[in-house]
């Protein structure tokens, strides 16, 4: 079933937020260090100051040349002044320190930039596996399927850890529904061969007269009651079929299994005044035959039986991008679309549909279909009614039969 969900707003990864927190602490710590070799290197000419300007040289004032007798001075013209040793020192120490810091600026700024990008390429090397196991748990979730493992290799660090915990998981998970499906499988079977012998207990003095004609409508009351158990059993079966991975794949045309589900429920939808029209393309798959027919029948079923008198039920077969598909649409009341994913699930019939179903028919069209890597999609129609589409692996009937994948463990 695919549900749309809200586009999530763009936030910042677990890598970028590694990176930037790796660049930001490079860039304060050398900022820091570029401060204090600053500061280091001003005390450093201060200290060595009288190596460089003798101290008499310091408190001596700075001496200015005579003039030549032979050129005169002007009212406006002084002679050119010569620094002392001192101010020369200043001067020599300013450009020095200012050099030093421009120089050490460019330098971080540049190393800055390159601590992002080793960051970034480092951050990406660490969570790799971190990003496989992300990957693998969102295909099992998409897929529907505890068969596959991590199984992740490389040191045994908190990635590994974690890795190791989800495999472990999805054992406890897949033992827990291996018994579940076994249990209602075996359930089912013991409770076909009980309700056999009672139905065959009323059919019997029924059809020969004797039982009285005031006990006749209750005798009749509990053999439709019998038949609606075996209809569940028979359903209950068939889903824990469904969701076992133990198939026998044969190549499959799911307009032949639209037809013969089309012949079963045409005299059941003439009953009911129901109109169906068929158009049926070749849609091959690989799969189980009776699980697929099963398939198509259900969806004819539930389109029939989930109906108005007069309504309308459309069968399509073919195939789309690759992917075969069969879609039932049929009229009926108008339902809500937030209500339209739990009638996927077991014994959910929905509060305004009509039919005397179980509530089982679309949980095993869902159940056959993901075990065969399928998409099962409900729609409401506008008007009322749904629209059911199953999509499967396309494939040819020449082509081989696929290899069974062991799970890794």
């Amino acid at each position: 079933m695919r549900i749309r969900r809200r586009p999530r707003p763009a936030r910042l990864t677990l890598r970028g937020r590694l990176t930037l927190m790796t660049t930001a602490v490079f860039a304060v710590l050398g900022s820091g260090l570029l401060v204090l070799n600053w500061l280091s290197s001003r005390q450093l000419l201060e200290t060595n100051r009288d190596l460089v300007v003798p101290a008499t040289a310091i408190t001596e004032p700075a001496v200015q040349p005579a003039a030549p007798a032979s050129a005169p001075t002007g009212p406006f013209e002084t002679p050119a002044a010569v620094t002392s040793p001192a101010q020369r020192f200043e001067d020599f120490q300013h450009t020095v320190l200012g050099d030093l810091l421009t120089r050490s600026l460019l330098l971080l700024a540049a190393f800055t930039v390159l601590a992002a990008l080793l960051a970034w390429w480092i951050g990406r090397r660490s969570l790799h596996r971190l990003d496989r196991v992300t990957a693998t748990a969102r295909r099992i979730s998409a897929d529907s399927t505890l068969g596959e493992r991590l199984a992740l290799t490389g040191p045994h660090d908190e990635v590994r850890e974690l890795a190791d915990t989800f495999d472990a998981m999805l054992d406890r998970l897949d033992r827990g529904f291996t018994a579940q499906r076994r249990f209602t499988a075996h359930a089912s079977h013991e409770l076909r061969t009980p309700l056999t012998l009672q139905r065959t207990a009323l059919e019997i003095p029924l059809a020969q007269g004797r039982i009285p004609d005031d006990l006749k409508p209750a005798v009749r009351r509990a053999l439709d009651a019998n038949a609606r158990s075996e209809r569940l059993i028979a359903a209950l079966l068939t889903l824990a079929r469904g969701e076992s991975e133990d198939l026998t794949p044969h190549p499959v045309d799911l307009a032949d299994a639209a037809a013969n589900a089309l012949a079963d429920l045409t005299d059941e939808a003439h009953e009911a005044g129901i109109r169906i029209t068929a158009d049926p393309r070749p849609a091959p798959a690989w799969g189980d035959p009776s699980l697929l027919s099963q398939v198509a029948l259900n969806l004819m079923a539930n389109a029939v039986r989930h109906n108005h008198h007069g309504g309308t039920a459309t069968i399509t077969t073919g195939t789309d991008g690759g992917r075969s598909f069969i879609e039932v649409a049929n009229t009926g009341p108008v339902l809500d679309p937030r209500e339209v994913p739990a009638l996927l699930e077991p014994f959910q019939r929905g509060r305004q549909r009509s039919g005397d179903g179980s509530g089982l028919g679309l949980a095993v069209v869902r159940a056959v279909t993901r075990t065969h890597d399928g998409t099962v999609t409900a729609t409401p129609r506008p008007g009322g009614g749904l629209t059911v589409r199953v999509e499967l692996p396309h494939r040819n009937r020449t082509d081989p039969p696929p290899e069974p994948s062991a799970p890794a463990r």
